[in-house]
């Protein structure tokens, strides 16, 4: 039956992120990185202001919970703030006020724009689920839950690790494997016997590292190469080119 999933014999479960994978919420999380980090670059380094950029968002950002993406990045340009606390006001020069400012930029944005899934990820997710296969949405984001309740689809999951749950447990966000090998954990199922879809390289690092039973790289903004160099087994541009169905 998972063959007709475009999956090996023998998975069990899927683990699916939510941003460029279920909806279409990865370009306003860009949007919104931007935005903020160009702000900060622009007050703090005014004439020699480097602009924040598509590469700096897949190499340190794109995946990764929002305070490692903010020391992630700063550390790229040679840059280092105090932690602060999560609690920081969004003007606070501190990694967690730097963070809490995109996060107010990212609300603003879905209140205004609102959220849209993929109709072909939430057609394979029925298929998978029809297949009797387990499901799991695994994501850094905070703002996980609201985000499934706008476009109704809870229910589609098993089991949630998201930014909330891995502050609690303590888990190390991707490319660390932590939050996938904690879905799976969850489920009760083996690494090996789960599938992993992502569409950032620091998914795939985690897919990889993990040593799950297939990786499947979701090819949005054109970066085939580099999601099989991160270890995808497979990319496809839409979760309909498995098959199941949709």
């Amino acid at each position: 039956m998972t063959t007709q999933l475009g999956l090996p014999e023998g998975i069990q479960a899927c683990l699916f992120d939510l941003d460029g994978v279920v909806t279409k919420t990865a370009v306003v999380h860009a949007a919104a990185w931007k935005a903020t980090f160009d702000a900060f670059l622009r007050e703090r380094d005014g004439a020699d202001f480097r602009p924040f950029s598509d590469s700096d968002y897949d190499e340190f950002v794109d995946g990764r919970p929002r305070a490692d993406g903010v020391r992630s990045f700063l550390a790229s340009r040679g840059i280092e703030l105090p932690e602060g606390t999560p609690d920081d006001p969004p003007d606070t020069r501190s990694v967690n006020g730097v963070g809490n400012r995109k996060n107010e930029l990212l609300l603003e944005k879905i209140r205004t724009d609102g959220v849209e899934p993929y109709e072909g990820t939430l057609h394979y997710i029925d298929a998978v689920r029809a297949a009797g296969l387990a499901t799991a949405i695994v994501s850094s984001s905070a703002n996980t839950r609201d985000v499934l309740h706008s476009i109704a689809a809870e229910q589609l999951f098993d089991v949630r690790i998201d930014g909330v749950v891995a502050r609690e447990r303590k888990l190390p966000g991707k490319p660390h494997p932590d939050t996938f090998l904690a879905a799976a954990r969850d489920l009760g199922v083996e690494p090996s016997r789960a599938a992993v879809f992502e569409d950032a390289l620091a998914g795939m690092d985690a897919g990889r590292s993990g040593h799950f039973g297939f990786v499947v790289g979701v090819d949005r903004v054109g970066q085939t190469d580099a999601l099989y160099a991160h270890g995808a087994d497979r990319v496809v541009k839409d979760l309909a080119e498995l098959g199941g169905g949709a």
